[in-house]
């Protein structure tokens, strides 16, 4: 089969382009924007990218047109696509039906984490030789891909989804996990984000409830017990096995806590794994939890599963150390979420020791999501950074629709903007300095800045 991908080079729609490939399906695919690391991979698995949504890309004369979230009403090539009746169907929908119909799918949901959990995830599955196959937001360190049908030579019957709760497509606004049929579940917390198409935080609860419901009898939902907008999905029904994890008191999985970042893995009580790693951040042990917890429903020991997390090494833009120069530290986050913000640089905050200590940590934010763009959590940025010295963010009014400048007033002359990108970099190479941590954060590619940064700190 010949497929032809509208909005390839996001991180679902290459995911799926690559699964494709791999499947033994022609793969062609056009977007507006293509960045690294995806159009990397793309282009590294011969995929051949079009640039623009033209029209005239009808003569490529797929068998089937996959059609993405980010197209609306109003592309060409749509309209093109719909006044011809040609076929087409949206993403998740082909994932569900062409790659996942057969597999055990252990799909991880929630505001945050999920693109870490699901990469831990299937490396303590790969690990164990379960070999899992999958589709991750992001290009996990250890495999060097976001996508795959399985490991090496293998056939595996397990498969993890990373399952977001933005809509489907422009024809269906169901959340895109809708689609996926797990049978492990992870929910690792819920807040309120895109506001571009949810109106309350009670409109995701609905579709996390609308999630549970398709989870079997002998499924298992591994869920954040300290997030009371979890503990009101769970209130509305619940139909399989379910087991808890988190800090407060009363959790099955739990964890007993080290100033170095490592943990003992507690269940029910009782020790049963200890986690030795790198990473920092209670975000990340929590993620953890949840991990090992869904590796035990599919069969890996929970002292297996702990162990293998020491040789886990992150994922590409959470926390991706690009460069040292001059012994300033230059870092490139995925974070764009006043709650991932501050765990982000709260993270970096606890590695380096406390404020006034001699190492700063400079902040650097373009506030590029929908839910940011829209404003919806803007009141909530000063309080997000104040773990940093500095906090350096860039943003146009007239593309936010409302001023940088002025969120971040209460911050006073710790905080500036601007709305060049040139003279962003030059204020924060003037300003960094010997020991310093620069934190870049953005869920886009942000004109290239973290190597404008680089250079700009080598002159």
């Amino acid at each position: 089969m010949h497929i032809h991908i509208l909005g390839i080079c996001g991180t679902f729609m290459g995911g799926l382009a690559v699964l494709a490939k791999e499947a033994g399906h022609r793969v062609t695919g056009c977007d507006a924007n293509v960045y690294p690391p995806m159009s990397t991979q793309l282009e590294a698995q011969g995929i051949e990218l079009i640039q623009g949504f033209g029209p005239e890309q009808t003569s490529l004369a797929p068998d089937l047109y996959v059609i993405g979230n980010v197209v609306s009403r109003g592309n060409a090539l749509v309209e093109e696509i719909l006044n011809r009746s040609l076929p087409y169907v949206s993403g998740p929908q082909w994932i569900g039906e062409h790659i996942l119909h057969n597999k055990w799918v252990l799909a991880v949901a929630g505001t945050h984490g999920k693109t870490t959990t699901s990469a831990m995830l299937a490396w303590i599955l790969d690990d164990a030789g379960f070999a899992p196959g999958f589709l991750i937001g992001g290009v996990p360190m250890n495999f060097g891909i976001s996508a795959r049908l399985s490991g090496p030579g293998s056939e595996s019957d397990f498969f993890v989804i990373e399952a977001d709760e933005y809509d489907t497509a422009f024809f269906d606004k169901r959340s895109k996990f809708m689609h996926y049929h797990a049978k492990t579940c992870i929910l690792n917390n819920l807040e309120y984000d895109h506001a571009d198409i949810f109106p309350d935080l009670g409109a995701i609860e609905t579709q996390f409830h609308h999630l549970v419901r398709t989870v079997p009898a002998i499924g298992r939902l591994i869920v954040n017990g300290d997030e009371a907008s979890l503990g009101r999905v769970l209130q509305r029904g619940l139909w399989s096995e379910h087991e808890s994890f988190g800090c407060s008191d009363g959790q099955e999985w739990a964890m007993i806590e080290h100033e170095d970042g490592s943990f003992e893995v507690t269940f029910r009580g009782a020790i049963v794994g200890a986690v030795r790693w790198e990473l920092t951040g209670r975000h990340n042990r929590c993620n953890a939890l949840a991990a090992i917890a869904a590796a035990r429903h599919v069969g890996v020991p929970i002292a297996q599963a702990a162990n293998a997390l020491a040789g886990f090494l992150s994922v590409k833009r959470r926390m991706e150390m690009l460069g040292v120069v001059n012994n300033i530290t230059v870092y490139d986050d995925f974070a764009h979420h006043p709650t991932a913000i501050a765990t982000t640089v709260g993270g970096l905050r606890q590695k380096i020791g406390p404020a006034g200590s001699g190492c700063r940590i400079l902040a650097v934010l373009e506030p590029r999501s929908n839910t940011m763009k829209l404003g919806a959590a803007k009141e909530a940025l000063p309080g997000s950074l104040q773990d940093a010295d500095l906090v350096f963010g860039y943003g146009r009014p007239d593309l936010l629709g409302w001023s940088l400048a002025d969120a971040l007033a209460p911050l006073g002359a710790a905080a500036r903007s601007f709305e060049q990108l040139d003279a962003l970099v030059e204020a924060i190479a003037d300003a960094a300095r010997p020991g310093d941590q620069i934190v870049v954060m953005s869920n886009g590619g942000f004109g290239g800045v973290h190597q404008k940064i680089l250079e700009a700190l080598a002159r």
